[in-house]
């Protein structure tokens, strides 16, 4: 052993000699751990670690609540112009189906006339009281003619 060494290990107390010779070597330079210290530590780190999983559970939840909530508003608008935009799509197909209008534009634009009677002939079907042959019901029928012949040009 070096002089350095054997100054540092020898007691200067006389109750350091005596605790010293009480002790095993091996014991004085291998402290014994402490395993309940330990045990805490460990217990302590995974507690943290589990507290800190949960509140970033609880953040994230968070998070995706609030981005459900933005999409949730979006589509309640969109769903609001898509209803707007039927309410009047159907609006306009009411106006188009008008018969007072397609009678206008026939008469305005096609130039067409309301028939008389001798041009308008019913379906047997739809005569009350003829069954089967009716020999006036043979002939073709003319739904409608025009008053005076019109020059069909491009427009």
């Amino acid at each position: 052993m070096s002089a350095r060494a054997a100054a540092r290990s020898v007691p200067q107390s006389a109750w350091g000699r005596e605790h010293r010779a009480r002790q095993p070597e091996a014991v004085r330079r291998h402290p014994q751990k402490d395993r309940r210290r330990l045990r805490s530590m460990a217990t302590a780190v995974m507690g943290a670690g589990l507290a800190v999983m949960l509140i970033l559970g609880v953040v994230g939840l968070r998070v995706q609540q609030v981005r459900l909530s933005y999409r949730l508003d979006a589509l309640r608008g969109s769903r609001a112009e898509v209803e707007e935009l039927n309410r009047r799509l159907r609006v306009e197909m009411a106006m188009l189906k008008s018969l007072s209008r397609i009678e206008g534009k026939a008469r305005t634009e096609l130039g067409m006339v309301a028939p008389a009677r001798d041009q308008v002939r019913l379906a047997r079907e739809f005569v009350p009281g003829v069954r089967g042959g009716a020999a006036q019901l043979d002939r073709p029928s003319v739904v409608a003619e025009r008053a005076e012949p019109r020059d069909i040009g491009v427009r």
